[in-house]
Parts: structure tokens; sequence; C-alpha cells
């Protein structure tokens, strides 16, 4: 007698059959007329926030002016000239639009991430989701510190690059060069910040191992060093090390993170999970009885 197979619960049939539709994933039109409504989504957004730094121009241009005016007056105090100016005609209206523009991405930027998120995780398996929202949370302070950094350190290196002026030569600093300046070292401060956390989700993904990283640790602090050279606008050890340091620190973090991942990971596999401390051109031992 031949036993036939059971037939699978409708509850099981219809969690497959959206797993496996998830999977393989929407027709190009729906992609495109999803991506249509998400940007759609993100221009309002950003038109509302563009709105509101119109408004608020004026308190948001002393903020990103700040720390030029320390640096006029500490030029004034030592006998020198430095001015923040606005060279055509129409730079002044230019100007607001572009400090709106600024602030309207920064103010929509939940939105669109948001937007972006969802349109991203249809390929996504859960368990991906949830360390990708982990590290959005973890991304935005991050990211607000390395701004904040960056915020701190610009008047020390303005004045270090000022100083180079020779003598009886004013300074006359297009308000547009300046605020280019501004976002680059923002930017960069920023985005270092987030390198650390880069490294965590290469070690969740399983790409990278902590123990492969720490053997790594002379380059790391090499290429950390060489970033903070190249990123900050003077190049002086003091600036230099305002943002390695910190970098470092948040670097060391990571490894440490890492390797708590790998030794959870290895609990969770099992003795055999012991395999993967190996490289691909090692020789595992053998167990000999």
């Amino acid at each position: 007698m031949v036993a036939t197979p059971e037939a699978p619960a409708p509850d099981a049939g219809r969690k497959k059959s959206k797993s496996r539709s998830a999977a393989e994933g929407m027709p190009l039109t729906a992609h495109l007329r999803e991506l249509r409504n998400r940007l759609f989504r993100c221009g309002i957004a950003l038109a509302i926030g563009m709105v509101v730094g119109w408004l608020y121009y004026t308190p948001i241009f002393a903020w990103l002016s700040q720390p030029f005016n320390a640096v006029i007056e500490q030029a004034r105090a030592e006998g020198r000239e430095v001015t923040l100016a606005l060279t055509g005609v129409a730079d002044p209206f230019v100007l607001q639009i572009q400090v709106a523009a600024m602030a309207g991405l920064l103010l929509s930027s939940p939105i669109w991430l948001y937007q972006l998120w969802r349109f991203i995780t249809p390929g996504l398996h859960r368990h991906e989701r949830r360390w990708a929202i982990a590290f959005v949370v973890v991304a935005v302070p991050l990211f607000a510190s390395g701004v904040a950094l960056a915020y701190f350190v610009l008047p020390f290196g303005l004045e270090i690059l000022f100083g180079f002026t020779p003598e009886n030569v004013e300074n006359i600093v297009s308000v547009d060069k300046y605020l280019a300046f501004f976002i680059r070292m923002v930017l960069i401060f920023g985005v270092g910040f987030l390198l650390p956390m880069v490294l965590v989700l290469l070690n969740f993904t399983g790409i990278l191992t902590g123990r492969r990283l720490l053997s790594w640790w002379r380059w790391i602090i090499f290429s950390v060093f060489i970033f903070g050279a190249i990123a900050t606008p003077t190049g002086d050890p003091v600036n230099m090390l305002l943002l390695a340091g910190p970098m470092l620190v948040l670097v060391g973090i990571a490894i440490i993170i890492c390797l708590i991942n790998d030794r959870r990971r290895a609990r969770k596999r099992g003795p055999d999970s012991d395999y993967d401390n190996w490289g691909d051109d090692e020789t595992s031992p053998l167990e000999l009885a």
C-alpha cells in the first residue's frame, strides 16, 4: 500500500504563494508606476520643505554664516580684512533659492528616505528589513554627529587658510563658494562617521568577519588617517586628528560589534561553525580517532 502525501493546508499554500510572488517581484510596468508615485511624493515633500526654508531664510543663513563670522571677527582683531560678498546682480535671489533647496532637502529627508525604503523593501527578506531599520535609526545620529563636528572644525580650518593671505591683500569670498565649501565639509564629516556602520552591515550580511577586520587594523588606521588628511581642507595635524580620532573610535566599536556577532552566529550554528574561522586558502584540522 502506497501512502499518498497529505495535501498542504490552504493557509500554508497561501503563505507560500505570497512569498513566491514577493520573491519573483512585480512586472516592470508596476515597478515604474510605483517609482513614479514614490518620486511624486518625494517631490511634494521637497517642495514643502523648500517653502519652509524660504520663509525661515534669515535664521538659516545666519546659522550657515556663523563659522565665517567668527573668522571675520578674529581677522579684524589681527588687522586683516575678510569679507563675505555677493558679486552678481541676481546672486541674492539665487542664494535664497539655494539655501531654501538645501533646507528643503534636509527637512524632507525622513519622507524621501521612507519612500526609498518602501520601494526597496519588497525585494528584501524579513530579517534584512529589520537590519535596515536598525541601521537607518543608527545612521541619523551618526550623520548628525559628523555634521556637528564639521560645524565645530570649520572656523579653525578657515582661519588657517586665511592665514596664508599676504599683507595689503583683502579676502573677498563669494557666498556661493563658501556655501559649496560648507556643504562639502558637512558631507565629508557626515559620510566619514557612517563608514563604521558600513563595516557592521557587511558583517551582518556575512561578507566580512570581525577576525578579518581585526587582522587589518594597521591598514584601517592608515586609511582613516589618509581619509582625514584628504577630507580636511587645511591638512594640518590638528584638524586631521579631529576627524580621524572619532572615526577610529567608531571603527573600534564596529569591530567589537562584529566580533560579538560572529560569536553569536557561531553559537547558533553549533560545533560545525568552527570551520568558518578558516580561510578559503587554509587547511582545516582533521579529527582523528
